[in-house]
């Protein structure tokens, strides 16, 4: 056999894997687009998390002070999580919203965008300075701290500090939306310089 006939071989066996690592992919990706649409009347527990239809939501991409959470504002102690919670309870009123959640987290909730009336609260609760950006939502955030709106007014822990010197749940940042797509470009990207180089080559 000669060398140039094993080259091919090899460059036909490595398209070969490649291909089908990349149909694995697509089957990932259509599987990973899957949401679980909810709607009706929520129940606001904090600033960030409610209840629809006996399912704990907790909206993704945001992080709201937490209930007992005690801020700074003009110089005096601002509660904080208490107006953060109220906050969206003004958001949503008494009308049905709709969250789409696409997966949970290990404390088993939820992981949504909700809206009520077309409104992103998510979006809201963070543009309104209620929330910080919590793995999404950074424009909203920035648009918030300059404007020193909520939050931004005084001075505050980050509830996820606050959770921590309090004994509170533990999380990270939630996953931004549409990381799934950014990975599925980047190896696109990666599998179409392959490709030109081994038809170059």
């Amino acid at each position: 056999m000669t060398m140039m006939r094993m080259v091919r071989i090899l460059r036909d066996l490595l398209l070969t894997a490649l291909i089908l690592l990349f149909l694995g992919l697509v089957v990932v990706r259509l599987d990973g687009v899957r949401q679980e649409a909810m709607s009706g009347r929520a129940r606001i527990i904090d600033g960030d998390t409610l209840v629809l239809d006996g399912k704990r939501i907790r909206l993704v991409g945001i992080d709201a002070p937490e209930l007992r959470q005690v801020c700074r504002r003009d110089g005096r102690d601002w509660s904080c999580g208490a107006d953060a919670r109220g906050y969206l309870a003004a958001l949503i009123g008494d009308v049905q919203i709709i969250c789409r959640a696409d997966g949970s987290d290990r404390y088993d909730r939820f992981l949504a965008v909700c809206s009520a009336r077309n409104l992103d609260l998510n979006a809201a609760m963070v543009g309104a300075g209620f929330a910080v950006a919590f793995g999404n939502y950074d424009a909203e955030e920035e648009t918030a701290r300059k404007a020193r709106l909520g939050l931004w007014a005084g001075t505050f822990d980050a509830p996820r500090t606050w959770r921590q010197t309090h004994g509170g749940m533990d999380e990270g940042p939630h996953i931004p939306d549409g990381w799934l797509d950014t990975m599925f470009q980047g190896v696109v990207d990666r599998m179409k310089t392959i490709f030109a180089g081994l038809w170059n080559g």
